[in-house]
């Protein structure tokens, strides 16, 4: 087991946010071959939860590329939890990693699908990687240098009213009835004929949803049921583009209690927050 390493939040860790998104580019060049290919599907916790041949060729290559480089560093993938391994966030420098970030997306064609790495140390993201290679869209972020997409500076459009907003969410794959219609319930909270959005967008992957808030695309965005491979580069991402992250609840972000809320304003988190009921789950 690899010794726990305490690092100073001004560490530099331009070594791994290099490599990081070497990995991803390759990553999205697999994922781009893949895509109009034919391919073969099993489910994992339910009928709509989707895996891919895919999700497991990327994710081993994203790993056994990343463990040469760093080889004291720790893993947290998707796919390795969904094949029994543990889920395990320490204060070692810990890679997390999605390796199709929208399987069902890329099961049916839809072209919001990406491969997601960040990196924690001391149980705070420093590096994040989110690359949609099929519509050439590579989104990164450092602790405390900045948000980019394709290279470029990217900002949260600081949006405070609700009226003027563009909120997404998911469904999420659970088709529980009291859980559905619990998502329908917040959902309907924000667009109706007193106190309503402009609208909403579901686009299939947290990861691409959380970049959109970080481009100014959208405004808000919350979601229950999700996994810290989901959200961890995407929460980086958004707030080194000038953007809040927080608990549904309106505390502090816990990239492990499996829900988050994102917004372009604390304005407007508020707002979100307080017309949020809560959904409890089991942490990762």
């Amino acid at each position: 087991m690899a010794t726990p390493v305490k690092v100073a939040k001004t560490d530099s860790w331009d070594d791994c946010f290099h490599a990081a998104v070497e990995v991803a580019r390759q990553a999205g060049e697999e994922i781009r071959r893949a895509f109009s290919s034919e391919k073969r599907i099993e489910t994992k916790s339910c009928a709509v939860d989707l895996v891919t041949e895919t999700d497991q060729k990327v994710e081993k290559m994203i790993i056994s590329t990343l463990r040469e480089k760093f080889p004291t560093h720790s893993f947290i993938g998707e796919e390795s939890a969904a094949a029994g391994e543990k889920v395990e966030l320490t204060d070692n420098p810990t890679w997390i990693i999605d390796p199709v970030d929208g399987t069902t997306n890329f099961v049916h064609g839809f072209p919001f699908v990406a491969v997601s790495i960040a990196l924690s140390v001391n149980k705070e993201v420093v590096v994040g990687v989110v690359n949609n290679a099929i519509l050439d869209q590579m989104f990164t972020g450092q602790l405390g240098k900045g948000a980019f997409m394709n290279g470029k500076p990217i900002h949260v459009s600081g949006q405070e009213d609700l009226s003027q907003s563009l909120l997404i969410s998911e469904f999420g794959s659970s088709r529980d009835k009291e859980k559905m219609d619990l998502v329908f319930s917040n959902l309907g909270s924000f667009l109706n004929e007193k106190n309503s959005a402009h609208g909403c967008r579901l686009l299939g992957s947290a990861a691409l949803d959380m970049c959109q808030i970080a481009i100014g695309g959208g405004d808000m965005y919350y979601q229950y049921e999700i996994h810290v491979w989901d959200i961890a580069a995407g929460a980086l991402i958004i707030r080194e583009a000038g953007g809040v992250v927080w608990d549904t609840t309106g505390g502090p972000f816990d990239m492990m209690s499996r829900r988050v809320l994102c917004a372009s304003s604390e304005k407007l988190a508020r707002t979100i927050a307080e017309g949020l009921t809560q959904m409890e789950l089991q942490r990762d």
